[in-house]
């Protein structure tokens, strides 16, 4: 979407009158469950945000046993929250399979050569042994009896562009898409999509701008995400993923076609500093969202994001009813460690509003 239009949009978004939502308007939070804190601790963790009013952890890391019971016995869904795509962590993978990770245009690995950051270490979607591999590390987490859903993040490619708001920090400007950041362009994508459009995507006069090329990278994603929803659902969990912030953008930076996963809940991350925002964007990018699965009909349900440190409790109140007003069907909060006990009164007296 070019500037010009996303302004139209953006300005649309801020006279539209509320959508209508279905169901209760619900808010959760990631939780980095890493930390050594036995189940008595969690449970006072836990019960403190229950008080506020949230009603679901999306937790990392740390044992499932001890914090599923803990979250249950404080009233709390329990969901898993899995990183797929990047697997930084995944030394096993690493040393087994270099040759799942993912190529840029320059013709170098992820995994040898990080974009950005040192843990960006991406596996290809398009890969069957990737898909099989990652579906069976969903069926896994979600066969635990303690798991009432599992919580997909890094759900897409590397960002060929970063959000604005980063570009200092990583002393870039990102004015197009540069070979360096832009993948997939492994032996196998390539080959795949040669078999598909008649063409290698490096022959391609400008793969940028091409259409198709763009398409087949939003599919490999897809099919992806389809697979892991297949497997989650057999066993009864829900499944929903962290994602970036419309599927406008969602599609231009990071290969992502959400709205077209037909998943039981998505989590946009408006973290409206990142992108150089203020609050209405915060709603205008919900509604994006919220009318982009209304018109695919698979009743999705979208719970805008929130980045704590950007929002104090006054503004934090304001952005959990900008949400409510565009349409969300609750808020996602990142993450529970920087939630002070202002920021809980406020958001308590928020969904209570």
């Amino acid at each position: 979407m070019k500037r010009r239009d996303f302004l139209s949009a953006f300005r649309r978004g801020l006279t539209a009158s509320p959508i209508r939502r279905e169901g209760p308007f619900t808010a959760w939070t990631w939780v980095h469950g890493g930390a050594e804190r036995d189940e008595d601790e969690w449970r006072r963790r836990f019960a403190r945000v229950r008080s506020a009013g949230i009603q679901a952890v999306l937790v990392s890391g740390g044992d499932t046993a001890v914090l599923g019971d803990a979250a249950h016995a404080e009233g709390l869904e329990f969901h898993r929250w899995t990183w797929m795509c990047n697997r930084n962590g995944d030394a096993a993978v690493q040393a087994a399979h270099p040759e799942w990770f993912t190529v840029s245009r320059e013709g170098k690995s992820s995994l040898t050569h990080p974009p950005y950051v040192g843990y960006y270490k991406w596996v290809c979607p398009t890969r069957p042994a990737v898909r099989a591999y990652l579906r069976e590390l969903v069926d896994a987490t979600a066969a635990d009896p303690r798991v009432d859903g599992v919580h997909l993040d890094y759900i897409r490619h590397c960002d060929v562009i970063l959000p604005r708001g980063l570009w200092v920090s990583y002393r870039l400007v990102q004015d197009r898409e540069y070979p360096q950041f832009d993948f997939c362009y492994c032996d196998v994508c390539r080959k795949t999509f040669r078999a598909q459009a008649g063409v290698d995507p490096l022959e391609l006069p400008d793969p940028t701008a091409d259409e198709a090329w763009r398409r087949f990278r939003w599919d490999s994603v897809t099919g992806l995400v389809k697979e892991c929803r297949e497997a989650v659902r057999d066993r009864g969990k829900s499944i929903t993923a962290a994602v970036f912030p419309t599927p406008s953008l969602a599609r231009r930076l990071v290969r992502q076609a959400w709205d077209e996963w037909g998943l039981d809940g998505v989590f946009p991350m408006l973290y409206h500093s990142f992108y150089l925002e203020d609050l209405p964007w915060i709603g205008a990018s919900a509604r994006e969202g919220v009318g982009a699965v209304a018109a695919a009909g698979d009743g999705t349900a979208l719970r805008a994001g929130l980045y704590i440190p950007s929002l104090d409790p006054d503004s934090l109140a304001e952005a959990v009813g900008i949400a409510r007003d565009a349409g969300a069907q609750g808020v996602s909060l990142f993450e529970m460690d920087g939630l002070n006990d202002v920021h809980l009164e406020a958001l308590k007296n928020a969904l209570g509003a």
